[in-house]
């Protein structure tokens, strides 16, 4: 009994620190560009994003720009670049328009964990869309919706209208009602001075 809440609890907290690092990563991309310091990686980012996408960053709307991944200089590979942005709406206004950027390619951060995951499900998402299914990968997780994607699906079927029969239309019959104009109702008013009656006249 305690080797399985031992057992749960571990899964709950790795689960736990695995969300979080996930939010702490909501707002990082990664890119691959040559092998620079750090101040000069920030300003060939700033530069290459607003020659080509024409947003213009500042040094404080990036909160980290480092490379991950070992060192090696036999390969000849390029480290990808990890940024993260103070702002998320900077980093989705980025990713939404990454295919206008030049020799950069731009892809989502996903821990370790998640990116094993998502490859496992790979294969899965290519066959489910070879079959004519909506599959996408959602984290790590694929949603797959029957038949394929479109807007045609979204519009609601035209419904006919019932046959209309002619009917004559009914006359309005004018009918007078009984009602008083409120003007003809009111007593009229009388002026501040008021006139003398005939009998005091005479007197």
């Amino acid at each position: 009994m305690i080797k399985i809440n031992l057992i749960e609890s571990s899964y709950t907290r790795r689960y736990g620190l695995l969300s979080l690092e996930v939010q702490l990563l909501k707002k990082n991309i990664l890119h691959v560009q040559n092998e620079r310091s750090s101040s000069e990686l920030v300003e060939i980012l700033k530069d290459k994003i607003k020659s080509d996408l024409n947003i213009l960053l500042d040094n404080r709307d990036i909160n980290i720009a480092r490379r991950i991944g070992e060192i090696n200089n036999n390969n000849g590979k390029e480290r990808p670049v990890l940024v993260s942005f103070v702002n998320n709406w900077q980093k989705l206004d980025i990713s939404k328009n990454r295919k206008k950027l030049k020799n950069i390619n731009i892809s989502e951060y996903y821990p370790k964990e998640v990116l094993e995951k998502r490859k496992e499900l790979k294969p899965k998402l290519l066959e489910e869309r070879k079959n004519g299914n909506y599959a996408v990968l959602n984290y790590d997780k694929l949603v797959v919706k029957k038949g394929p994607f479109g807007n045609e699906k979204r519009k609601r079927d035209q419904s006919t209208s019932p046959a209309t029969i002619n009917q004559p239309k009914k006359q309005n019959a004018t009918t007078k009602t009984n009602r008083l104009n409120a003007f003809d109702i009111m007593r009229g008013r009388s002026n501040s001075f008021s006139t003398p009656s005939s009998s005091e006249q005479k007197v």
